[in-house]
């Protein structure tokens, strides 16, 4: 691992110097009973970092500049005893930051499982958190959501081998729409919607287990520049969604000195993910599940609706509707379903209608909540 940060030296305080002295006198036998006594530990000994790993692919890698941003706006906001850990470098983004990760290009996170390369990375970075973006390439190859899911159950149970109390954000993946996988596109979609339902199951309270939704709100045709790597304005989008998951993990701080429209709140945040259920000719049904991300419950939430291509939501159930003339729809919690742990998550079910014929549902969705009194 690789630190590209300045070397501190260890400070003395002049309260530690008394034991320091004890310790240079002992081979003359010059000690007084007072002095041979057990020092106490030296109160400024600063704790060790948190180690955090960011984990996945190209995405990830090279040159994942998202990882620059989110570590200076980490910084910026008072969180500075971190280290982002991995076995590689920093991979060509030219602003300084801690640039060890752990995103190897071209990786699917079905070979990573399948063929047990990730225990020697974590022996050799021993992280307290990942970060995980991870199953862009198996989606690409068009590996099933159940393959990539259980490839996240081997990773997980070898993350918590190696530190029983590890701590993982995982993504919703970005989209992706590259020009030769016209099915990449819904295919994202596809495993997206399974990832809340997997992490409520793998999630603990010594271990927890938080979805950040990367997907909501990205455009491949804004913020990337191939259809599937991000961009300046991606990796400003990116960043901005891993900072109040990740700040949370590691306590209350300022607050983030990103721009007053990113998404989120460093300690109150929750996501909504759409999944279509079943479609026909002049509608479709769907769900949208509601996860707390915050390391704090709430007491209520209320998303935020835009169904694509003139769709329009006519019903709703576990939840109450209010809809605009532009279509965006607004759903609060039914009251019964707007409490909230840290990690847990709720649903509530659609019908919409549509002017066309039949396509595959889509809608972006936002989510904010509500603290707990």
């Amino acid at each position: 691992m690789r630190d590209t940060r300045r070397l501190r030296l260890p400070r003395v305080s002049i309260r530690s110097l008394p034991g320091l002295l004890a310790a240079l006198l002992l081979p003359l036998g010059l000690l007084t009973p007072a002095a041979a006594a057990a020092s106490p530990p030296d109160a400024t000994a600063a704790a060790d970092p948190v180690r955090i790993m960011p984990l996945g692919d190209s995405i990830t890698g090279s040159p994942g500049c998202w990882r620059a941003l989110l570590w200076n706006r980490l910084q910026n906001a008072g969180h500075t005893g971190i280290d982002f850990v991995g076995t590689l470098p920093p991979q060509g983004c030219g602003i300084a930051h801690d640039g060890d990760n752990e995103g190897h290009g071209g990786e699917l996170v079905t070979n990573v499982a399948s063929q047990g390369l990730l225990p020697a990375r974590l022996a050799a970075t021993r992280p307290d958190i990942v970060v995980m973006h991870f199953g862009t390439n198996d989606v690409w190859s068009n590996v099933a959501p159940d393959r990539i899911l259980a490839a996240y159950d081997t990773l997980l149970a070898q993350m918590r081998e190696s530190n029983p109390d590890i701590r993982v954000l995982v993504a919703q993946l970005i989209p992706m729409n590259p020009a030769t996988c016209a099915a990449c596109a819904q295919r994202v979609a596809d495993l997206n919607a399974r990832i809340p339902a997997w992490a409520a199951g793998a999630h603990t309270s010594r271990s927890p287990v938080v979805v950040v939704d990367q997907w909501t709100g990205f455009d491949t045709a804004t913020d990337t520049y191939d259809g599937v790597h991000p961009d300046a304005s991606g990796d400003e989008k990116i960043a901005a969604r891993w900072f109040p998951a990740l700040a949370a993990q590691l306590g209350s701080a300022p607050g983030d000195p990103g721009d007053p429209g990113d998404p989120g709140d460093p300690t109150l945040t929750c996501t909504a993910s759409f999944r279509s259920v079943s479609v026909w000719q002049g509608g479709y049904q769907a769900e949208v599940t509601v996860r707390n991300t915050s390391a704090v419950p709430v007491r209520g939430w209320t998303v935020t609706l835009r169904p694509a291509d003139g769709a329009r939501v006519t019903q709703v159930w576990n939840g109450a509707l209010k809809s605009a003339a532009d279509g965006t729809a607004t759903v609060a919690d039914a009251g019964w379903n707007g409490a909230l742990a840290p990690g847990a998550s709720t649903a509530f079910g659609l019908i919409a209608t549509t002017p066309a014929g039949p396509a595959a549902p889509a809608a972006t969705a936002d989510c904010a909540a509500t603290p707990a009194s």
